[in-house]
């Protein structure tokens, strides 16, 4: 996929959340949840190509031009996914990752990493700071629908589990107090 590195770069005032209505998505993605994927780079023709690709897949995007203004719509937004450049000027994808990985609210979040650094050095600093995953630029849609996805469904099945521990130490506590008033009614009887 050819980006122009000529485009202009986003102002940092034209960050924007993109939806759709669920009838203009395809049947598979009708449902109560829209996955929501925070998607940053400094270019504004991958933040398009990237946005327009998920929202085709009823993928909720929001778009930032650069690391600070994640930061600051990661609370407002709640993304379930963010797909991060690294290479982005004042603040890089990598300080990005780790001041999320640093705070608990976010710390789950999956971070994949999309760059044009291939070498293993690269990828392997990613990995030490949080990424899920990495995405060599340039991309191939079918690839980062495919990650996006995974990483997706991993989220969604470790928030599941987490959901049943809950219920599973509610229960193990009201089970325990029950048989506490058991005990306590059968010595007094």
């Amino acid at each position: 996929m050819f980006v122009d590195r000529s485009t202009p770069k986003m102002d940092s005032n034209m960050s924007d959340t993109i939806s759709v209505s669920p009838v203009d998505l395809p049947p598979e993605t009708h449902s109560e949840k829209r996955f929501k994927v925070l998607v940053v780079d400094d270019l504004l023709e991958n933040l398009r190509l990237l946005a327009n690709l998920l929202i085709e897949q009823g993928y909720d995007v929001k778009r930032s031009p650069d690391g600070a203004m994640a930061l600051a719509n990661v609370p407002r937004f709640q993304p379930d996914l963010i797909l991060l450049d690294i290479m982005m000027p004042e603040m890089d994808g990598y300080s990005v990752c780790q001041q999320l990985k640093a705070d608990p609210a976010t710390q789950d979040i999956p971070v994949i990493f999309l760059s044009a650094l291939d070498l293993t050095f690269d990828k392997v600093k990613a990995f030490d700071v949080g990424a899920a995953d990495y995405i060599n630029k340039p991309f191939h849609p079918a690839e980062v629908l495919a990650r996006v996805k995974n990483q997706i469904r991993i989220r969604q099945q470790s928030l599941q589990l987490q959901a049943q521990q809950a219920i599973i130490q509610l229960q193990s506590q009201q089970l325990k107090a029950a048989e506490e008033k058991l005990s306590a009614l059968n010595a007094t009887a």
